[in-house]
């Protein structure tokens, strides 16, 4: 029976270089121990696997079929720890491993597929996963250790408590989009007041408080309801087609079609805050995608029309 306790990595290599050059002179001048030193370690290893390892010649050593078998395996190891080291190199420096990210919906329209093109091109060693899903599932999974970066927003969940490192990104200004051949579809800017008699598209299940209740409210009137749309591309279908108008946020402003257009809100326009949460110890490639995010520009293009 093989005592295993006996077999650390220091014992393998000493083993790995006798079996090598099949002396325990050669073995002991490259790794800086003396002939008795590794005689005393080479039949400590026979006495853990339960006998003889080597046939002791007139001139060096030679492997028994036991140690020829043990060799194998020894070499399989050091190889292991040796790649293991490598690529644990490679995570604590970003340049290798896997970066496991998380974003909402809305952001993986254009926010995190430009970061993450940014940051393919500069890591290629590093293997992306993403997960999408509400801010508050994110910063859960987070939590359990199974993402490594998460883009959220403060809405409607708010932020993390201290247990996750936040850093803000930007601010997420709303816009509302109109069909192309609205009344107010030539106009600078828009007031949320001038469309207090429209139907609104929205996405909430009823009785949901959402960014469009509170900024209507601060404007003074109740938004009339019309059809409940989840997906953002279905409600562009929808304004596009003169069903109604709806804000769209910032971040979602690449997915518009060209028959809706897009104006700003006058006066002081709702917005939320998106932030990348990270664990206390962040991974440097996690770190270095937050920088990206960071340096995120929009692309709004609002429409002269």
């Amino acid at each position: 029976m093989l005592d295993a306790n006996a077999l650390d990595t220091g014992a393998l290599r000493l083993f790995d270089e006798v079996a090598r050059g099949g002396s325990f002179t050669a073995a002991a001048e490259l790794l800086g121990y003396t002939q008795s030193a590794v005689s005393r370690r080479v039949a400590a290893l026979e006495r853990a696997a339960g006998g003889p390892l080597f046939e002791r010649l007139a001139r060096g050593v030679r492997l028994t079929p036991a140690g020829a078998a043990l060799h194998r395996h020894a070499v399989a190891v050091l190889d292991r720890l040796e790649r293991a080291g490598e690529e644990l190199a490679a995570i604590h420096g970003g340049r290798g491993g896997t970066l496991r990210v998380g974003s909402f919906a809305t952001a993986n329209v254009d926010l995190v597929p430009g970061a993450l093109k940014r940051f393919a091109g500069r890591r290629p060693g590093v293997e992306l996963r993403l997960t999408e899903g509400l801010s508050g599932h994110l910063v859960e999974r987070l939590r359990a250790g199974a993402l490594d970066v998460a883009v959220i927003s403060d809405y409607p969940a708010g932020l993390p408590d201290e247990d996750a490192r936040t850093v803000p990104l930007r601010d997420d200004r709303l816009f509302v989009a109109l069909p192309a051949g609205h009344r107010l579809a030539a106009e600078p800017g828009v007031d949320l007041r001038d469309l207090a008699g429209e139907t609104w598209i929205e996405a909430a299940p009823r009785g949901q408080p959402t960014l469009l209740v509170r900024a209507c409210a601060a404007a003074g009137f109740t938004p009339r309801s019309g059809l409940r749309v989840a997906e953002w591309s279905g409600k562009f279908g929808f304004v596009a087609a003169g069903l109604g108008v709806t804000l769209v946020p910032e971040l979602a402003a690449r997915a518009v079609p060209g028959d809706v257009v897009l104006k700003p809100l006058r006066g002081t326009a709702p917005a939320r805050k998106v932030y990348a949460a990270l664990p206390e110890t962040p991974l440097p490639a996690a770190l270095e995608l937050v920088e990206m995010l960071g340096q995120w520009k929009t692309c709004t293009t609002v429409s002269p029309i």
